[in-house]
């Protein structure tokens, strides 16, 4: 179990990272929307820091590191796990104008209105019902949005294609929050066994190693930023102008 939880740890820090800085290093990343992702990589990285502590927690019988550090833990794990959940309210929101009104779209979403509801919607949404009811609500908007659109404005296709994929490739990060999250939930509700709750609240942690994952699949500018991360391409003068778009763009 501790190899387990080291290596999802090592994993979820290290992949989240890559999303951060290639988001943070190339100028042409620095959209509203990438901001979210980046707030939210931030988030899964730090729950991934949090891994270990929480892996003893749940795999020894004992709590070793005092009563001070044990109610600070769950202080700061409670904050990172409720940004994480507000980051995917912030991305359906902006997937939802987006899609929906997209000629108010840039005067709607911009990256200082994006910051300021970032902190307001970080401090409102602490539980669990709220954002994921929000989040399916959205989406099945999003999705009979862009089937009524399609059918109407044909010259608008390529736009709409764009925001189709970018709506559903965030979609599916919700889908895999869904299906990491809710058998914990329910469990928590209707199970009395710790061991299938403790189980299942491992599996809930994997779901900040995944997302990376689901960039690196459907965002080619994803796979260019980590090959020049690894490669240390972004150390070289104006590596951050240098233009990883083709014809692909979020």
């Amino acid at each position: 179990m501790y190899v387990f939880v080291s290596l999802l740890s090592a994993w979820t820090v290290f992949l989240n990272l890559l999303v951060i800085i290639s988001i943070s290093h190339f100028k042409k990343l620095h959209t509203p929307t990438n901001l979210i992702i980046l707030s939210l990589a931030v988030a899964d990285m730090l729950l991934g820091v949090l891994l270990p502590v929480e892996g003893s927690r749940q795999i020894e019988t004992c709590w070793y590191f005092g009563d001070t550090f044990c109610k600070l833990f769950l202080i700061i794990f409670g904050l990172v796990f409720s940004g994480s959940l507000s980051n995917l309210v912030l991305i359906a929101v902006d997937r939802y104008v987006a899609v929906c009104h997209p000629l108010q779209y840039p005067q709607k979403i911009t990256t200082t209105k994006t910051l300021g509801f970032a902190w307001f919607v970080t401090d409102l949404f602490v539980s669990f019902i709220f954002p994921s009811t929000l989040i399916i609500t959205l989406y099945l908007r999003i999705f009979y949005v862009v089937q009524q659109q399609v059918k109407v404005i044909n010259s608008l296709m390529k736009k709409r294609k764009s925001e189709s994929k970018a709506a559903l490739t965030l979609g599916i990060i919700v889908v895999v929050y869904m299906i990491c999250f809710i058998p914990y939930y329910i469990c928590t509700m209707t199970v009395n066994s710790s061991t299938t709750i403790n189980v299942l609240l491992l599996v809930l942690f994997t779901n900040s190693g995944l997302n990376p994952l689901i960039y690196a699949l459907f965002y080619p500018w994803f796979k260019k930023t980590v090959k020049h991360i690894l490669t240390l391409k972004i150390f070289q003068p104006a590596s951050s102008l240098v233009d990883i778009f083709t014809e692909h763009q979020l």
